[in-house]
């Protein structure tokens, strides 16, 4: 184990401030710096690049803040894929970590970086090898080809370990962690190209940004199709508010500290629980799903359903029931709310496949990464915290926590999956579980700051904080 624990601590990383805290200015600084070299990044070709057959898997794409045929096609899969398996090995004591002593988190941290570089190293070979990002086709058979291929997957090692180091850069020097500011910035930038490019397309009537192409749209006379893009607004705003509004709501047991008379805290549990870890996962699982499915029909299989050659959209099959689609942009199209049976029951299947994997994952998930009432009560105890006119007890703590927990973990669940599901259907400006992601990134850092920098950032900003 000492040649292990030699390994981990030798891994290369970023050094940390000296001081204790940052300020916000200088947090805000390196944040800022951090997100000008991703999108710089994103915009870099992989040198070699013929075939990029991953740029259809848009859902994918977001959950991995990834550019799929850039420098960071990788995204923030292999550090998410080792923090998740890593998680799990520890929650089911497979794989014990002590994360209550320093010693026992130093050696988390470092065999989770240890496993990142692994699977930085397993998705590239396994990107190129399989075809999903590939040389010209012009080349097969020959030598070169060959070379290529381990181009491209050091350029694909390159670009994993800089979004690893980006990732500790911002998690030692400025707000949250680099995985969430990634899904959230591309997100960001997604909403925002769909929302108010105005670059009209050779060939096409409009811009692909809905605010122009409304507008437009309006001046030609074109009603339907500006009722398509104001409704995508529209959609996206309410996915936004409601999101929003789940987020902020609380559970707040009231405690006290056995060794202080008269003081005590309030125990937030929030409405969702689990975050947005549920949705992640459903969202993955639909993506690997029409990936296989494709890689499936690519070799004369199709067991999980056949895709069109030119769009690439499912078109039979299992995966064409894991496609949500556009029954508002459907509507309008054929003023009618008569556009028959079929996209009706393909949105219902999609919605409750979301809403029951969502709760699936989430009871897997408080199960496995330590949030069951056990857990938290031992976690309360630990802390030298009771329940109020209750004797220090573990069990009183757990039978109280149980009345809470399992509740919120499955309105929780059925929450995030109505609303990625509800998103996809009603035509927003991004995916469901993209905006789902960025609410919740966004208000968590908003709570983070607001409690960390309050006193110290401008009193303008303060003030539009609400401090």
């Amino acid at each position: 184990m000492s040649i292990w624990k030699t390994i981990i601590s030798n891994l290369p990383e970023v050094e940390g401030p000296t001081q204790k805290t940052l300020s916000f200015r200088e947090k805000l600084k390196w944040t800022g710096i951090v997100l000008f070299i991703f999108f710089v990044l994103g915009l870099l070709p992989l040198f070699g690049l013929g075939i990029n057959a991953l740029q259809r898997f848009e859902t994918l794409s977001i959950i991995l803040g990834a550019e799929f045929g850039s420098l960071i096609s990788l995204g923030i899969g292999p550090i998410v894929t080792a923090s998740i398996v890593l998680q799990l090995l520890n929650g089911s004591g497979i794989w014990k970590f002590d994360l209550t002593t320093p010693e026992g988190k130093k050696t988390f941290q470092g065999t989770q970086k240890f496993m990142s570089l692994f699977f930085i190293i397993f998705e590239s070979s396994i990107y190129v090898f399989l075809g999903g990002l590939a040389p010209s086709e012009q080349f097969k058979g020959t030598g070169f080809y060959f070379q290529l291929q381990l181009i491209l997957i050091f350029q694909l090692f390159l670009g994993g370990m800089l979004i690893l180091f980006l990732d500790e850069v911002v998690s030692k020097w400025g707000f949250g962690s680099g995985i969430s500011l990634f899904i959230a910035a591309g997100v960001s930038k997604s909403i925002f190209l769909q929302a108010f490019n105005w670059i009209i397309p050779p060939g096409s009537t409009y811009p692909p940004g809905a605010i122009p192409a409304f507008f437009i749209s309006l001046v030609n006379g074109d009603v339907t199709t500006a009722l398509i893009m104001i409704s995508a607004v529209l959609a996206t705003i309410l996915v936004f508010v409601i999101a929003v509004y789940a987020q902020a709501m609380k559970v707040e047991i009231p405690l006290s500290f056995g060794m202080v008379r008269g003081h005590g805290i309030r125990w937030p549990l929030s409405f969702i629980y689990t975050s947005n870890i549920p949705v992640i996962l459903v969202a993955a699982l639909v993506a690997n799903f029409q990936l296989w499915g494709r890689l499936l029909q690519n070799i004369g299989y199709p067991l999980l359903g056949t895709f069109s050659a030119n769009t690439g959209q499912p078109l039979s099959g299992f995966v064409y029931w894991l496609q949500g689609p556009d029954v508002v942009r459907s509507i309008i199209q054929q003023h009618t709310m008569f556009i028959g049976a079929a996209p009706y029951f393909q949105a219902l299947f999609y919605m409750m496949f979301f809403i029951v994997g969502s709760v699936i994952f989430s009871i897997f998930w408080v199960q496995t990464a330590g949030m069951d009432a056990k857990s938290q009560a031992q976690q309360m105890i630990a802390s030298g915290l009771q329940i109020p006119g209750f004797r220090k007890d573990e069990r009183v703590l757990e039978r109280l926590l149980k009345r809470y927990i399992l509740p919120l973990t499955i309105m929780g669940g059925i929450t995030v999956g109505f609303l990625a599901s509800l998103a996809d259907l009603t035509g927003s400006l991004s995916r469901g579980t993209g905006i789902l992601l960025t609410v919740m990134i966004v208000y968590r850092l908003y709570e983070d700051i607001s409690k960390q920098h309050m006193m110290d950032m401008n009193p303008m900003l303060r003030k539009f904080m609400g401090g």
